[in-house]
C-alpha cells in the first residue's frame, strides 16, 4: 500500500489526547513544520517534516507550503437532506413572525415535510448533492444528518436511503440520525400522545428492521427528538427516547432550543450522546452535562438565522466543565449554512471562544458528539486520514476571517481533494 507524506506544515494541529472538556478546551496539539504520514486511509505517523521525510525516503510527498494542516471538520448536527425552501418565511420572520408563530400557521418544518414527502429519493439526493459539496469544499469531512422531515414510516425510510446513498457518493462521510419525533405532522394535529404512540410501537421498530436488512454492517443510526414546546414535551421525550434506547439505537435530544423543558439533564440520565442547541439551558441543566458523558453540541448559525440575540452558554458550560462542540444545524428554515468556519466564526464572537477552542470544538468534541472520536477528528497514528491544508499561515485566521473559504485542500481517508 502507497505511503504518502503531507510534510512542511507550518502549523500542524493534531488535537491529539481525546475530547476536551471544560477549562482544557483549546489544547491544538501543535507541531511546527509538522508532518503527517498516511498509508491508504489511515495515519500511520505524525511529527516533524525533517524526521518522518528521512524514516519515509520512498514515500510520495505533498508539500504543504507552510500552511496549515488540522483535522477536517465534523458536523455533528444537520438536516442536509430536504426538499423545496423556506425563503418566504425569512421575509415573514423580518415581518416579526415568531418561527414558533410560522410553525403553528402550517409553515416550518410541516412546509418542508410536505415538500419531502412529495420528492422522490432521487430528487432528495439530487437537491442534497449540491449542499453536501460545498459543506465539503469548505471543509467538512464526516457530517452527521437526520431525516425528521417526512414524519411517516415510509418516508422517513426514504430520507435514510438518500442519506445512504449520498454517502457511498462520497467524498463526505454522512452518519445518519432518524428524527420522527422532529415535529406532530398535520394528520396528528390535537393527537401528540397518539403520534408518540406511533413512534414507540411502530415507527422505531420499523426503522430498526428495516435498517438491519438492508445494511446489516453498519451501526445503527442515531435517534432524535425535538423536545420543546409546541413539539414533544418532557416525558413524550423521556417515552421516545427510553423507546430507542430498548431497540439499541444510540440517542441525541434536541433541547432548551426556545425554553428549558429538562431536556439536557434527560440526555445526560439517559447517557446520549449529545444534547443540541442549548440557548436556555439552565444551570441544573448544565451542571447535569458537565458531570455526564453527553456533548454539550452548540448551534450558533440558528439563533444568527433566527436575528436572536441569546446563544449557547459556551463559558458556563466550560467553567462547569463539560463538553461542548460546534455543528451547523444546516436546515432549510433557519440555518441554511454549509461552512462550519463561518460557524467557527459566530462561537467566537457570539460565545465567547477562542479560535483555538473553536477549532477543538469542530474537530475532536464534534467527533465525540457522534461516538467516533476514536476514529476522528484528530492528527493521530491508526486514526482515519481526514486533514484539511488552509491557505493562511496561523490558525488563528479561522475564527477571525469570515466569508471566504480558508481551505486549499481537503484529504479524505487519505485521498486529496483540491478545493480550486
Amino acid at each position: 500500500m502507497e505511503i504518502l507524506i503531507v510534510h512542511h506544515a507550518g502549523q500542524l494541529l493534531t488535537l491529539a489526547g481525546g475530547p476536551q472538556r471544560g477549562q482544557a478546551l483549546g489544547d491544538l496539539g501543535l507541531i511546527e513544520q509538522g508532518a503527517v504520514v498516511i498509508q491508504g486511509a489511515q495515519i500511520l505517523a505524525v511529527g516533524r517534516s525533517t524526521d518522518l521525510l528521512k524514516a519515509y525516503p520512498q514515500a510520495e510527498r505533498f508539500d504543504a507550503h507552510g500552511k496549515i494542516v488540522m483535522p477536517g471538520f465534523v458536523d455533528p448536527h444537520t438536516h442536509l437532506v430536504w426538499a423545496g425552501d423556506r425563503a418566504d418565511e425569512f421575509t415573514l420572520r423580518l415581518e416579526g413572525k415568531t418561527y414558533m408563530e410560522i410553525l403553528a400557521m402550517g409553515g416550518g418544518i410541516l412546509s418542508t415535510v410536505r415538500a419531502t414527502r412529495a420528492a422522490s429519493i432521487e430528487e432528495l439526493v439530487s437537491q442534497t448533492r449540491p449542499r453536501a459539496r460545498e459543506a465539503f469544499r469548505h471543509g467538512t469531512t464526516t457530517m452527521e444528518v437526520k431525516t425528521g422531515y417526512g414524519l411517516t414510516l415510509e418516508s422517513e425510510i426514504k430520507q435514510l436511503q438518500a442519506i445512504l446513498a449520498l454517502n457511498r457518493e462520497g467524498p463526505m462521510e454522512l452518519v445518519p440520525t432518524f428524527l420522527g419525533a422532529h415535529a406532530v405532522p398535520p394528520e396528528y394535529q390535537g393527537r401528540t400522545e397518539a403520534y408518540v404512540d406511533l413512534l414507540c410501537k411502530e415507527m422505531l421498530p420499523g426503522i430498526h428492521d428495516w435498517w438491519y436488512h438492508e445494511v446489516p454492517d453498519q451501526r445503527l443510526p442515531f435517534v432524535d427528538v425535538f423536545c420543546e414546546r409546541g413539539a414533544f414535551d418532557l416525558a413524550q421525550s423521556r417515552r421516545i427516547l427510553e423507546a430507542a434506547q430498548g431497540l439499541g439505537f444510540p440517542l441525541k435530544i434536541h433541547a432548551d432550543e426556545f425554553e428549558n423543558l429538562g431536556g439536557a439533564a434527560l440526555a445526560a440520565e439517559l447517557g446520549a450522546a449529545s444534547a443540541d442547541h442549548l440557548v436556555k439551558t439552565s444551570p441544573d441543566d448544565i451542571r447535569a452535562l458537565a458531570s455526564s458523558q453527553t456533548v454539550a453540541v452548540s448551534l450558533p448559525g440558528t439563533p444568527f438565522g433566527l436575528n436572536e440575540a441569546e446563544y449557547t452558554p459556551a463559558q458556563a458550560i466550560l467553567q462547569a466543565g463539560g463538553t461542548l462542540a460546534l455543528a451547523t444545524d444546516i436546515n432549510p428554515g433557519t440555518s441554511w449554512c454549509e461552512s462550519m468556519q463561518f460557524i467557527l466564526a459566530l462561537a467566537c464572537r457570539k460565545m465567547r471562544l477562542t479560535p483555538a477552542q473553536a477549532i477543538a470544538a469542530a474537530t475532536i468534541n464534534a467527533a465525540a458528539a457522534l461516538q467516533r472520536q476514536d476514529t476522528l477528528g484528530s492528527i493521530e497514528p491508526g486514526k482515519q486520514a481526514d486533514l484539511l491544508i488552509l491557505d493562511v499561515n496561523h490558525y488563528q485566521h479561522l475564527g477571525y476571517r469570515f466569508g471566504t473559504n480558508l481551505v486549499s485542500h481537503v484529504i479524505k481517508q487519505g485521498r486529496i481533494y483540491p478545493v480550486n
